[in-house]
Parts: structure tokens; sequence; C-alpha cells
């Protein structure tokens, strides 16, 4: 077994309940606060259907998600999200440090082998089905992601090694910082394993302590495993995922203002300025920015659009937030886009949403520089491409860097590409109908296909397809010819 820096054997599985993205947790607590006896369903997609896993690695994987029941949140991690991140209430961190996932009644996992001949060598393709409250199984999707990649690594293909996995991290980390990129890792979900991710994390520290040294402008920001956060003192970051705007629409049924609907109830969840970067292409970043611009209620108008964007039958309204002196009033009516620090980027074309984005502000009167968080398929000369056409029209860019981190492998026998699993798991249903995600780009639809089109019209959808936006491809071709995701934009 593998050994951390100080010689210690490094885990097999998910031993910690923090080892998910803090986005998880974020919405678990706007859960519990608003929703928290709403039903949901989760689906798993393979989106490189070939890279199948054997009989072996699906056993793998189902003992280890029956052992996801043992895991909870220790004491010493509770004194720790108390500490770091404040934006918790008292009522979340109480209900985390009692929490437990139940596998055995909310995840039902299949393996259908291509040529059943009872061999644990057989492969086929897998199922994973999650059911239940959302409250109670927000927290599968990355330990589950995780541990399907690392099954696939572990038992189909082998041709790897860890060999100057640390070494190479601590180089990227090197060419962003000394070109002035702010960044994060943001790898958990399609991670090799747990050692890459650690050797990564070790590596990364390196450059950034070099940073300080050598006066780079640069920087590494945290990550978004609180975790690993946690052990190595870096900061977790991140905000919300689709999954807060998908889940909103599907139980209110009403996609027109969900995207409102999902920012108003964020804001009375943790107020103003905090954890304040927008996702916006759950359906498309034109329909969001609609609802973007629209005034935030505050205590003398609140009631004017509840119809739109009060959820029916939730545990709580989502009150205005309050002004610094909590007087429960605020100064001046000012609108969404205002309020947030900025926006991330996700899907599609990253030039033409940054001009799409100056546009928007600057028809909103908008002059201070806001920030936009890349976090679509990055390499090294994607963040410095970016990095440079954002600041040109005056943004302030980070990055959240991912799969180019925790799953850069070579195949040991040929030094070619190992391509890593590009998987999903999305919420598919909440109150009993169907939750999908458009986005900018046509191959990140996900969802039953006759919602998404009754959505597209509904919203007046104007159709996207990337040059980049094969998903089947877009960490290597299947012949393991290392492909970069890059296209050249005027």
């Amino acid at each position: 077994m593998a050994g951390d820096a100080n010689g210690r054997a490094l885990p097999d599985g998910i031993i910690s309940i923090l080892d998910t993205d803090l986005y998880k947790l974020t919405m678990q607590c706007a859960i519990l606060k608003y929703l928290p006896d709403v039903p949901v369903t989760y689906a798993f997609t393979n989106r490189t259907p070939h890279m199948r896993l054997s009989r072996a690695a699906f056993d793998w994987l189902q003992e280890q998600i029956n052992k996801l029941a043992n895991v909870s949140l220790t004491s010493a991690e509770l004194d720790y999200l108390r500490a770091t991140c404040t934006y918790f209430n008292d009522t979340y961190l109480r209900f985390l440090a009692s929490f437990r996932l139940q596998p055995s009644k909310q995840v039902r996992t299949t393996f259908t082998p291509l040529k059943d001949t009872g061999s644990q060598d057989d492969v086929g393709d897998v199922s994973l089905d999650i059911e239940g409250r959302w409250l109670d199984t927000i927290l599968y999707e990355i330990p589950l992601l995780a541990l399907t990649s690392e099954a696939y690594f572990k038992f189909c293909d082998r041709d790897w090694s860890y060999k100057n996995q640390e070494v190479r991290a601590y180089i990227k980390g090197c060419k962003l910082v000394k070109q002035g990129c702010i960044f994060s890792e943001f790898g958990s979900r399609r991670r090799r394993d747990y050692h890459t991710q650690d050797l990564v994390i070790r590596g990364l520290k390196r450059a950034a302590a070099d940073s300080q040294t050598q006066g780079w402008k640069g920087k590494l920001s945290g990550t978004s495993n609180v975790h690993f956060a946690m052990k190595y003192g870096i900061p977790p970051v991140g905000t919300v995922a689709h999954e807060w705007f998908m889940g909103i629409a599907s139980i209110t049924n009403n996609y027109e203002h969900a995207n409102e609907t999902a920012l108003r109830y964020w804001v009375g969840c943790f107020g103003e300025g905090v954890l304040g970067i927008a996702l916006t292409d759950t359906f498309g970043t034109p329909t969001f920015l609609q609802a973007f611009k629209r005034t935030m209620p505050t205590p003398s108008n609140s009631m004017a659009d509840d119809k739109k964007t009060l959820i029916p039958g939730a545990a709580s309204p989502p009150l205005p937030p309050i002004d610094s002196n909590g007087s429960g009033s605020t100064s001046d009516e000012r609108s969404y886009a205002q309020i947030f620090q900025g926006v991330r980027q996700d899907s599609g074309s990253p030039i033409e949403f940054i001009r799409m984005m100056r546009d928007f502000y600057t028809s909103e009167g908008i002059h201070e520089k806001k920030t936009i968080v890349f976090s679509d398929s990055l390499n090294v000369e994607l963040c410095l491409e970016y990095k440079h056409a954002a600041e040109a029209a005056g943004f302030s860019p980070t990055f959240g860097v991912g799969t180019f981190l925790t799953n850069d492998f070579q195949n040991s026998s040929n030094g070619q590409k190992s391509v890593p699993l590009n998987i999903v798991i999305k919420l598919s249903s909440a109150n009993g109908h169907a939750a999908i995600k458009i986005s900018d780009n046509i191959g990140k639809n996900t969802g039953d296909s006759e919602t998404v089109h009754k959505v597209k019209e509904t919203l007046g959808y104007v159709e996207k397809q990337w040059v980049n936006g094969d998903e089947t491809t877009r960490w290597g071709k299947s012949d393991n010819e290392a492909t970069r995701a890059h296209v050249q934009e005027r």
C-alpha cells in the first residue's frame, strides 16, 4: 500500500466524510434549511462507454460502497469546519456530526457483462442508482465517482505507475504561478485514486511555497476537497453546483424562474458576499443572465414576486439579507449581479463566455471588477489563454483545475496517454419530476430527453455545440493518442 509524506499507509477507499467537494456540503446546508424532506434520485453516466469495469473491479467497488456506512464526521473534523467554514450554522454542524450514509438502502448497483462467463475478468456495464431524501443522498456523488475511477485503474487498466506524479504536479503548479495564475485543485471526482490526489497536492504545495519565495504573482488558492484542505492546511474552495439549480427547477417545475429562485434561496441561506460565485450554465447562460439582473428582494419589496420565486412546501422562506448593522433593511436595491462576486464558466466556449459577461456587466452599468472562475477541462495552456482574454476584458480570472492534475498519466508500456474515465453522477429527479441540465454545450445535456426538449422550447434556448464539446474524447482518444482540448477562437 502507498504511503504519505510521513510514511503512513494511505487508505483503501473512502475514510472521511470530508473526502468530498466543499459545494456538496454547502448545498446540503441549504437543503437542511429549506428542503429537508424532498425525495430525489441520481443516475450514473459513463461518457466513455468503451471503458468498462471488470467483474472483479465491480465487486471491489461494491465492497467500498458498503463501507461508506461506517464513515462519519470526527470531532477533529467538526472543530475544523467550525473554525474554517464559518458560513456553516450550528444547526447544520450538529446535523453533520450525526450524519450517516446508508448505502444498503440508498444505492442500487448492477453489473451487466457483455459476455457472462462467470469469470472475474468479464467486462460489462455498471449502473449506479441513488434514491432517498435529497438531504440524505447528496454526499454520494463525489465518493462514488472517485471509487469508480479507482476501481477501473486498480483492476482494468494497470499499465501506469505513480512515478513522478508529485514532480509533474509541482511543475504544472510552478508554470501556473509563474504566469500569475490564481488556481485551485478541483480533481476529486475523477482522480485516479486517493494516493494520486495526495501526491498532487504535495506537489502543488511545493510550487506554492516556491511562489512565495520567488515573489511570483500566482497563487494556489486551495482545493475543493475538504479532507485534503484540512490535511494540508490550505483553504477549502467552492460555492454551488448545477445540482442546486436542477433541484430547484425540478421541485417547483418552473424553469422560467428557477435560476432566480435558486439565487434567492442561496443568498437567504448564506447572506450577501458569502459563497458568492454564481454558476451560470445549468439552463444556458443567456437564460441565467435574465435572472441575474433581477433586483434581489429586500424587506420592503420581498413580497412582490413571492409566487414566482418561493418554493411551495419549503421549510422556511428565504428571508431577505440584512445590512451590516443588522437592522433588517438595505440602503438600496441591488441586483444579484451586483451582489455576487463573479461567475463560473463550466461549459461551451470560454472566449465567447468572456465576451458575453463583459457585454452583460456593461449593459447593467456594473463597472467594478468581477471574477470569472474557469473550471471546464483545463490544462496549463488553456489557463494561460483564458487568463489573458479575461484580463483584457477587465475580469479577475481564477481557475479550478481537476482531471489534468489528478488523472494525468502515461502508459508505462509505450508512453502514450493513459485516458481517464469521463464519468458523472447527476440528479435525475426531485419531488417526482425529472431533473435536467442543458448547459452551454449540447454535449453536456443531462437527463430525460423529452424534458430537455420541452425546457429548451419553454426558455427559447438557442442550441450550441462547441467544437471541443465531445465528452467521449474530452481527456483523450480511445486509441490512446493524447489530445489537447483547445480551439482557436476569434
